[in-house]
């Protein structure tokens, strides 16, 4: 049986989350990643930076995790590191006294949501240090972070540009797993969760919670292999606009739309994966209206969309599970599998009872796990009949678009 942790089971739990891309390349427009040009310590002054804002209003959108770049591929530390000085604190933003990581996970202490920070472990300039003295940077840059900030739920490491680069990884993760025994590291080394090998926010199908290789980089296709099966649930990151991570002037029209957005939750969160949305908040240091809409709108919608199901009469362990609620117009499944690190159902097919006639199929699927929504047009109905391939135990409920009495 494959080993699962209580915090991966709550990691599929939190289902949605929000990248908070933010730093000196906000405000350096027209940089790109690896592109190796200066951006001076000055230019970083936030006029009204609002770590609060950002986290009230993600919350008020159903998201139950955040997580804030604080050391991109440029090196710029969001918070008063004593391992660098290219860092907050020689920037203009209150006289060299703030700190981005503080007022982020104090906001999101308030909102009760989970802390996720990103580091980059490649970037610009680590190729004039040796390895010994790069891993020595690396830990403590990482403790400085996981240890002055209490409690952090996930710790997001992002491999671009460390394609080739080799680093003393079970030093670097033991002294991860001391500071914090309870975090999930993402994708890399040691890892709790895992990429899902794009950066458009959605899962291939059948997306499994178990694998032995991992999609390791944008930048190359070659997978990372495990030594065994791992337990390993999936993420799907994404922008909110199309091209960039940070803050831009000149993509607001490319802003996700409505409809965007909830494909991508079907894409993601409804084959099993969670959903990691980003938004690059703009140089007052709040979000950007556009972007900010968008959210609350896709917020609005998924409460609206996913309430008022029926859930199933019984658990089924005997292959088959019925859903029945009296006629009515019904168009959605939503289905979740008991995880126990073995056997995961590869196959399902759910069939509608119509009046005067046998059961007609109206979706086949594979994998479930944490969710499967399952989406078909609108039939009449009285029950559904759902069956699989393995005997597990699966819970359910269906959605009526109208009941008839």
């Amino acid at each position: 049986m494959v080993h699962i942790k209580k915090e991966q089971l709550e990691f599929l739990n939190w289902e949605f989350g929000v990248f908070f891309h933010f730093g000196i390349r906000t405000f350096n427009e027209g940089h790109k990643d690896w592109d190796m040009k200066p951006m001076e310590l000055e230019s970083f002054d936030p006029t009204d930076l609002d770590c609060e804002e950002w986290i009230s209003t993600i919350h008020e959108a159903g998201a139950k995790y955040a997580v804030l770049v604080c050391k991109h591929h440029d090196g710029f530390a969001n918070w008063p590191s004593e391992y660098t000085e290219y860092s907050v604190k020689n920037t203009p933003w209150k006289d060299g006294k703030g700190d981005v990581v503080r007022e982020f996970v104090d906001a999101c202490r308030k909102y009760d949501l989970k802390i996720g920070i990103y580091y980059s472990p490649a970037q610009f300039g680590s190729a004039k240090m040796n390895s010994k003295e790069y891993d020595d940077y690396f830990i403590n840059q990482i403790k400085e972070l996981l240890l002055n900030y209490g409690k952090i739920d996930y710790i997001w490491f992002d491999a671009c540009g460390s394609e080739g680069h080799k680093y003393d990884t079970v030093r670097i993760v033991g002294e991860i797993r001391k500071c914090q025994p309870e975090i999930l590291i993402f994708n890399m080394w040691d890892p709790d969760t895992r990429w899902i090998g794009n950066e458009h926010g959605v899962s291939d199908y059948p997306n499994k919670l178990c694998v032995d290789a991992i999609d390791f980089s944008i930048n190359t296709d070659k997978k990372d292999l495990l030594e065994e099966m791992k337990f390993l649930p999936g993420e799907c990151d994404c922008r909110m606009r199309l091209a960039n991570w940070f803050f831009s002037e000149n993509d607001v029209h490319t802003v996700k739309t409505l409809d965007e957005l909830m494909g991508l939750y079907y894409y993601s969160v409804g084959r099993g994966a969670n959903l990691l949305i980003n938004i690059g908040p703009d140089r007052r240091g709040k979000l950007p209206e556009e972007d900010k809409k968008a959210l609350l709108e896709f917020g609005a919608k998924i409460k609206e969309y996913f309430s008022d199901f029926i859930p199933s009469k019984k658990i089924a362990s005997d292959k088959k599970l019925i859903l029945q609620a009296g006629w009515g117009l019904v168009n959605h499944v939503v289905l979740s599998e008991e995880i126990d690190g073995e056997n995961e159902i590869e196959s399902f097919e759910i069939k509608a009872h119509v009046d005067g006639g046998a059961p007609i199929t109206v979706y086949r699927g594979t994998t479930i796990g944490h969710k499967a929504i399952c989406q078909f047009p609108p039939i009449f109905t009285f029950k559904l009949e759902i069956s699989f391939d393995k005997n597990k135990n699966v819970s359910g409920e269906m959605k009526y678009i109208k009941m008839f009495s």
